[in-house]
């Protein structure tokens, strides 16, 4: 599971050459991962041959546009969570102390619920552990699979990818509805007035989820060295 959680991880980060320049090993462990049924397999390599080959700049503004604009397909974790902002601050320490115990030192502008960096993380872990933390945020991540698609970008296969190794259900009616009456607009003043009957509550979910579990996996954490990456750009 290392080396798909590691490509994904790529995928979502901010375009660089060194990712275009790697194209070619990123669909070569998408197409032989076998965590994925064939037939998203096929089309994800698909999808990520005709984007890698896009002008890096075209990249750039698509990503600003799709992830950096607005909240609604935040690749923050906790954005999507509503509640008390301390109890996210909390799991956000709990998750920068899981890794640390790991021996990762993440850049310092980098908050911890950063999709990309959370996958660096899994991608260092055994795959039940990896499996587990993936199915504590399964509920955000079916959030953005369904975001995406609405908005047709490929990359909602990747959420349904991570969604299938999670072994979390793909594809919520009642979650799909909610998403399609959001408005178009991004801020968090439209989100309120799409969710205010049901809102994803932190206390409700994550709280009783994500941070104790966080802590459970960094109490059994193995010994193996973990190689990070400190330049991500």
């Amino acid at each position: 599971m290392i080396k798909i959680l590691t490509v994904f991880s790529r995928l979502l980060d901010y375009p660089t050459v060194a990712l275009v320049e790697h194209k070619n090993e990123i669909c070569e462990a998408i197409k032989v991962s076998p965590y994925l049924p064939p037939e998203l397999r096929e089309k994800l390599v698909e999808e990520v041959e005709w984007a890698l080959s896009q002008d890096l700049y075209e990249q750039e503004m698509r990503y600003d546009g799709l992830f950096d604009r607005g909240r609604t397909t935040s690749l923050l974790l906790f954005e999507h969570i509503h509640g008390e902002s301390r109890d996210r601050g909390q799991a956000m320490v709990d998750l920068l102390n899981l890794y640390f115990d790991a021996g990762m030192q993440p850049r310092k502008d980098e908050l911890p619920d950063y999709l990309p960096l959370f996958l660096e993380f899994l991608a260092t872990r055994d795959d039940e552990v990896a499996r587990d933390l993936l199915f504590d945020v399964s509920e955000i991540l079916q959030l953005l699979y369904l975001r995406l698609q609405k908005k047709q970008a490929w990359e909602a296969m990747i959420f349904e990818a991570l969604l299938i190794i999670a072994g979390a259900p793909v594809g919520d009616e009642t979650l799909a509805t909610k998403v399609q009456q959001e408005l178009d607009d991004a801020s968090l003043d439209a989100l309120d007035i799409a969710w205010e009957d049901k809102e994803i509550r932190f206390d409700n979910q994550l709280d009783n989820a994500c941070p104790k579990t966080f802590v459970q996996a960094a109490k059994n954490l193995s010994d193996v060295p973990i190689h990070w990456h400190g330049n991500r750009s």
